[in-house]
């Protein structure tokens, strides 16, 4: 492995040399190795995540054995969730977890004024419903690719849950294909086999961006290179 590692290496220097990074050659060859090593014999380049983070020196740049991406718009309350979590399980949603007045999807007409509460009292127990679910599957982590809403937010963080909602579609097959799980389309009948798991999460700052970070995951199968570098030819 490490003679076929050493040859690489020197395969990957010899592209980079006429780059701008070429006196960085053999520090960037090791970064490209590595990560094409991590995703096996999976073919689809694509499972290497790249993340450009103006600032820094280029000798800042990192690989993560596993998946990175900059942190999503998040509302109050997520400054109280946690921010490292050890071997946690990992929820993958494609849903909505926000509270939604039904008057954007249905028309509803009622002949008796007292049945407006009830109706807004069934939106509430919808919602709550889905989080309880949630919280119920013993996930630590929660992704989604739609909106995670304040109200939802603050549930999780009350429960020392993380959350990220509008997760990209590429981010979050690139974690369920790290992690082992699979993205659900509903909350309905969560079971251990479809949460995914690493072994460190992590939230940390990345020159002045936040970024969430996969490391440890047990499928492999992706990785992510973090590139820096003061100015923007460079990354």
């Amino acid at each position: 492995l490490e003679e076929k590692k050493s040859l690489l290496a020197k395969c990957a220097a010899t592209t980079l040399s006429s780059k701008l990074i070429g006196g960085e050659k053999e520090f960037f060859a090791s970064i490209v190795v590595d990560a094409v090593l991590a995703i096996g014999n999976d073919d689809r380049l694509n499972m290497i995540g790249i993340k450009k983070v103006p600032g820094g020196n280029m000798r800042d740049s990192f690989l993560v054995n596993g998946v990175a991406f900059k942190k999503t718009f998040s509302y109050a309350g997520f400054e109280q969730q946690p921010k490292k979590f050890v071997n946690p399980k990992i929820l993958l949603l494609n849903i909505e977890l926000e509270l939604k007045s039904e008057k954007e999807n249905a028309e509803i007409r009622l002949s008796d004024p007292l049945q407006y509460q009830s109706i807004v009292d069934a939106e509430w127990n919808i919602i709550y419903d889905k989080l309880d679910k949630c919280v119920k599957s013993g996930a630590k982590i929660v992704l989604s690719r739609l909106a995670i809403g304040d109200l939802a937010t603050q549930y999780f963080a009350d429960r020392d849950i993380f959350c990220a909602g509008r997760v990209t579609e590429e981010d979050l097959q690139r974690v369920a294909a790290a992690t082992g799980g699979t993205v659900q389309t509903s909350v309905n009948n969560i079971i251990d086999e479809i949460l995914g798991s690493c072994e460190v999460f992590e939230e940390r700052q990345v020159g002045n961006e936040r970024f969430n970070i996969f490391n440890g995951c047990p499928s492999g199968q992706t990785a992510t290179i973090v590139l820096r570098g003061g100015a923007d030819q460079f990354i």
